[in-house]
């Protein structure tokens, strides 16, 4: 990898996180962006996790699940203690997290926000989460996911 690296990938290293780092290349008109990258990296989509961020109760939240699916967020409210969750704009997502859409990783964000990962991440091994940015994804096991994101685990996908 060119550079120092994504705030994400640093944080794999600096903590000594077994990961691996894979790179990929995508047609920008690709019709599920998630779906292409799984497909592109030969990852079962539901292993390979998309970062999304919404607000609940006026407080942003960060949810991580497979991109086979998509986010109950009802479900993510509850994980959260909350009522009502609705999408966050992409250009609260980007500024909170210091990420580009597409790239956003629930790894290393400048905020860091309460986090919640299905809990079908635990049924692999591995999963794949982005790596900070478009073309770079990491994959490591969903425990230490949990750990360096003090999430909380919740079936908050449908």
């Amino acid at each position: 990898m060119s550079g120092r690296g994504t705030p994400a990938t640093l944080l794999l290293e600096r903590e000594g996180v077994p990961h691996t780092v894979h790179a990929y290349e995508l047609d920008a008109h690709a019709g599920s962006y998630g779906g292409a990258v799984a497909e592109a990296l030969g990852v079962e989509p539901e292993r390979m996790l998309k970062t999304l961020l919404a607000t609940v109760d006026g407080r942003l939240v960060c949810a991580v699940v497979p991109v086979a699916g998509s986010l109950d967020l009802k479900a993510l409210a509850g994980a959260v203690g909350g009522k009502r969750g609705v999408m966050a704009e992409s250009a609260v997502a980007e500024r909170s997290s210091g990420y580009v859409v597409g790239g956003i990783s629930p790894l290393g964000q400048r905020t860091r926000l309460p986090t919640v990962v299905d809990e079908t991440a635990g049924l692999w091994a591995t999963v794949v989460v982005s790596g900070g940015r478009r073309g770079l994804s990491v994959e490591l096991a969903p425990a230490d996911l949990v750990r360096l994101t003090g999430a909380v685990v919740a079936d908050v996908s449908r």
